[in-house]
């Protein structure tokens, strides 16, 4: 039996090629600038001498009678208090006078008796232990205090994104084909 000619299809698929390279991302940040000032706390203290007075003119005058003024103040107060002495003993004794009828008033009684000469009046001070004053003062210290400060200036650096791009890169590798093998014929025959 005599074979059938066949028609022989022969293919091949086309290839392409592709290399590709990555795009790259670069991302930097800088630091920040910090600058930072200081200045120092300050603190003073001023310490005031204390003070001592003494106060002795109470004293002076119980000694001595004190200042002009002062004696003649004393001897004046102590006049007029005589002054208002002789005069009640000078009113009682006219009282006792007009009741000359009642035994025991008589003029020499009355009179006699009144031989006393009124004291001179007292021309010191009186004399007592708190004549002295003494006053102790100590003032309180100024303390002045300043704190510190402290300035921070901080300075941020902008973020630095560098991109370099990638490449495709396409090509034929392979070129596809289509071939048609027709039947050889034989014509000799």
């Amino acid at each position: 039996m005599p074979s059938i000619p066949q028609i022989q299809i022969r293919q091949t698929p086309a290839k392409i090629g592709i290399e590709t390279t990555r795009g790259q991302m670069e991302i930097r940040q800088p630091k920040p600038q910090m600058q930072q000032e200081t200045q120092a706390a300050q603190l003073s203290i001023e310490q005031y001498k204390p003070q001592l007075t003494i106060d002795q003119s109470k004293a002076f005058a119980a000694y001595t009678g004190g200042t002009m003024r002062e004696l003649n103040d004393r001897l004046v107060s102590g006049y007029q208090q005589n002054f208002m002495q002789a005069l009640a003993k000078r009113v009682d004794a006219g009282n006792q006078l007009a009741a000359i009828h009642k035994p025991g008033n008589t003029i020499a009684e009355i009179y006699g008796t009144d031989n006393k000469a009124l004291p001179i009046p007292e021309s010191r001070g009186p004399a007592s232990m708190g004549n002295v004053q003494i006053r102790f003062e100590t003032p309180p210290p100024k303390i002045d205090f300043r704190a510190a400060k402290v300035d921070i200036r901080i300075e941020t650096q902008p973020v630095e994104i560098n991109y370099t791009v990638g490449s495709i890169n396409m090509y034929l590798l392979q070129k596809n084909t289509f071939e048609i093998i027709p039947p050889s014929i034989d014509t000799i025959g």
